[in-house]
């Protein structure tokens, strides 16, 4: 054999290996079963959304196979992760499965690594919640889900019966592809980015700029998402003063804010969450009444 050829048997024989590698990093002896189960399960991340923390039962319900294979011999770092990805976590499910990939990267870091900060991890699904909603939310629901129904009412019109065929396969194969590929790149990338990190010794600076952009996720979706406002005003010399102008030279959101620390100190404090929320409700409502904020 010319070496050339050798060069070329050991080309291929490198690529299965890494093939084969991919998804099945046996540091924690995770299987491509582990990760078809991941991937079946991601499917039920909408099965228990709530209020308070969403998609966050089905994330941990899709991440408990790798979580179980990784703390298998350690029962308080079991309890910790599940405790970890049981937090609020919302975003379009089709992407969702990546996230999942890189977390269960981070999580095998988490385990060898002592030194590395866990709440990197969450850190991080948070600051991809919002720019993987974006962009799952234009193709999905706006292109593949308009496409797919443009397409079946074609069908349907000329009284086809594949039409209903036609709207499932349209939608489901861009996102059946989008979920497993997207978890074996998250896996596969996060696991090689997290060992770069590693080995250069940034993982300290990556841990700090994840929760910066965490951070600043939450607190973009509190100045968007709460609606609070001060509707008060009245006259000073003739002159009208609106108590919500000078609130927003203040700080813009100041009420949003407010309420939302509020709530994160009373859950601190291990006030039950039905509770939270009566108060909320009864707050609101007199507050309301009485003309001093508006919704």
């Amino acid at each position: 054999m010319t070496t050339t050829q050798n060069k070329e048997v050991s080309s291929v024989d490198s690529t299965n290996e890494i093939e084969k590698k991919s998804l099945t990093k046996n540091d924690n002896n995770l299987t491509k079963q582990d990760f078809r189960s991941i991937f079946w399960r991601s499917f039920t991340i909408l099965g228990s959304f709530n209020y308070e923390r969403m998609e966050g039962l089905g994330y941990l319900y899709s991440m408990e196979p790798a979580l179980k294979k990784i703390y298998k011999n350690d029962s308080e770092g079991l309890k910790a992760a599940m405790h970890r990805h049981i937090a609020a976590f919302n975003m379009t499910v089709a992407p969702s499965p990546f996230v999942m990939g890189i977390s269960v990267a981070m999580e095998e870091n988490a385990k060898k690594d002592p030194t590395m900060d866990p709440s990197s991890i969450n850190a991080v699904k948070v600051a991809l919640m919002g720019p993987l909603s974006g962009i799952g939310d234009t193709f999905f629901w706006g292109i593949f889900r308009i496409l797919a129904c443009s397409l079946a009412l074609g069908f349907a019109t000329q009284g086809n019966p594949i039409a209903p065929l036609v709207l499932l396969l349209v939608f489901n194969i861009p996102n059946f592809l989008t979920r497993w590929i997207g978890l074996k790149i998250g896996y596969s990338r996060g696991s090689e980015l997290l060992n770069s990190l590693e080995q250069s010794g940034r993982m300290p600076l990556f841990t700090h700029c994840a929760g910066i952009v965490g951070a600043v996720s939450i607190g973009a979706m509190v100045a968007t998402l709460v609606t609070i406002t001060c509707p008060l005003s009245f006259e000073v010399a003739g002159q009208a003063v609106v108590v919500q102008e000078y609130l927003d030279q203040i700080l813009p959101a100041l009420l949003p804010l407010s309420a939302t620390l509020c709530i994160y100190a009373a859950i601190k404090k291990g006030i039950k969450m039905p509770i939270i929320i009566l108060g909320i409700v009864l707050i609101g409502f007199a507050l309301g009444v009485a003309g001093i904020i508006a919704l």
